[in-house]
């Protein structure tokens, strides 16, 4: 990457540089919980970034240089994955370590890295970014809220003992082995094919899940499973220690069959409530609750002991090629026209993002491609126009977050033509359930 013309330089990682970006982000992440002190646990995550981690490479990385003496002052990371939405294998990036030392702060470096990163991805053809971080803040770099990670009720403690044993009906949970990882693949690959947004995890990541990290790492999880004899039906993953409002999190859980989550419900609560005991022991400290990070739709939070209602927390997404994302969901565009018995009886169908539009093309009435186009001078009022949806708008519809109807609800400036229009892409665009639980 070239040099900025004042006193930085914007470059990608090297395995060179891990032991001070381990002291970088330790000293600027999460510094409220350590009162000032480097944070172990952010040292120990980047660190395993730089070893071995299934998702990234040091070039990854973006770090921002001090010309003048040659040291890292700010950087980012995004880590490559897949995601499945309802069966599409989708390229997504989660950025994580957002950090700029105290002393260069002001100086827009977070800036020049997020454009630096976005320009990978479009070379690289990553159509999604997501991150979770400071309320709004990502908006200013091209982000738009489009997705919910959580919101499920938090359990107390106090009512996990009231679950009775014996309702299980010979499922338990105990922890995984590298031994299990192939069993555990199967069941995201099956998942994969569901009318969910996940991200599936083959053989060899959840090998690293399950044993590859540091102890102090702040991203380890405990990865359990779900048993009956000797057969693997499920998985759970749990904090590897309380939080601070010594809270048990939960991050996934997946049965084999949905026919086994009213058993399986009651055996992963009579885990989870021997566990967060323990580490109450361990730490001496109270375990007060066990925190979903869940949708209030998953199964597990549906068969759970009535708790407290929270407010969802969320992901900002961005794509830099709206038209590129929905070329990528064609075959599941077209598989819900087809299962509604629906034909687009004209040649094209453009939907504008104000700015930007994208030309979806029909054969016999069958979506047959989608290109990218420059929006009108004034969507609202242009002939050739069908649909006016904002960005943010079209990343919670193609995302499933969101529904047409809600969207009308939400976006003034949200445009249909006609009711043959909405018609179609109410179709389109149902609500998917997510379930992701992202490779940090």
């Amino acid at each position: 990457m070239t040099p900025e013309s004042d006193s930085y330089v914007v470059r990608p990682g090297r395995a060179s540089d891990a032991a001070e970006l381990a002291r970088l982000h330790a000293s600027v992440q999460l510094q409220a919980v350590t009162g000032g002190q480097p944070h172990p646990g952010i040292a120990a995550w980047v660190e395993d970034l730089l070893d071995g981690h299934p998702s990234v490479v040091p070039e990854d990385f973006l770090v921002a240089e001090d010309a003048a003496t040659g040291c890292l002052v700010a950087s980012l990371v995004g880590l490559r994955q897949y995601w499945s939405l309802a069966g599409v294998r989708l390229p997504v990036a989660q950025v994580e370590l957002v950090g700029t030392a105290p002393e260069h702060r002001g100086n827009r470096l977070t800036e020049r890295l997020f454009a630096a990163l976005h320009q990978r991805y479009a070379a690289d053809g990553v159509p999604v970014q997501v991150i979770e971080g400071i309320p709004y803040f990502y908006r200013r770099l091209g982000y738009d809220y489009a997705l919910a990670n959580d919101g499920a009720p938090t359990v107390p403690a106090a009512v996990l003992p009231a679950i009775e044993p014996d309702r299980s009906n010979g499922l338990a949970v105990r922890p995984a082995t590298v031994a299990d990882a192939d069993a555990l693949a199967r069941i995201d690959r099956r998942l994969a094919g569901g009318d969910v947004l996940l991200c599936p995890r083959d053989a060899a990541v959840w090998r690293y899940e399950i044993s590859g990290r540091r102890p102090a790492d702040l991203a380890r999880r405990e990865v359990t499973v779900l048993v009956q004899g000797v057969d693997v039906g499920g998985y759970l993953v749990h904090g590897s220690r309380l939080s601070a409002a010594g809270e048990l999190n939960v991050f996934a859980a997946a049965t084999d069959r949905s026919a086994d989550w009213p058993q399986a419900a009651v055996a992963m609560h009579i885990h989870l409530a021997q566990v967060g005991r323990r580490y109450e022991a361990s730490a001496q400290e109270p375990f007060t609750a066990v925190r979903p990070i869940l949708g209030p739709e998953h199964p597990l939070v549906r068969l759970s002991p009535a708790g407290v209602p929270r407010r969802p927390r969320g992901w900002y997404v961005r794509t830099g090629d709206p038209a590129d994302l929905l070329a990528r969901l064609q075959p599941l565009l077209r598989a819900r026209w087809q299962a509604a018995d629906l034909q687009w009886p004209e040649p094209t169908l453009i939907i504008d993002m104000y700015g930007r539009a994208a030309r979806l093309e029909f054969t016999d009435g069958r979506l047959a491609g989608v290109t990218a186009m420059r929006g009108a001078i004034s969507p609202s009022t242009d002939p050739g126009t069908h649909a006016a949806i904002p960005p943010g708008a079209l990343l919670q519809l193609a995302l499933g977050y969101r529904t047409l109807p809600e969207v009308l609800d939400t976006w003034p400036d949200c445009l249909l033509r006609d009711l043959r229009t909405e018609q179609l892409l109410t179709v389109a665009f149902p609500r998917v359930p997510v379930q992701v639980w992202p490779r940090n």
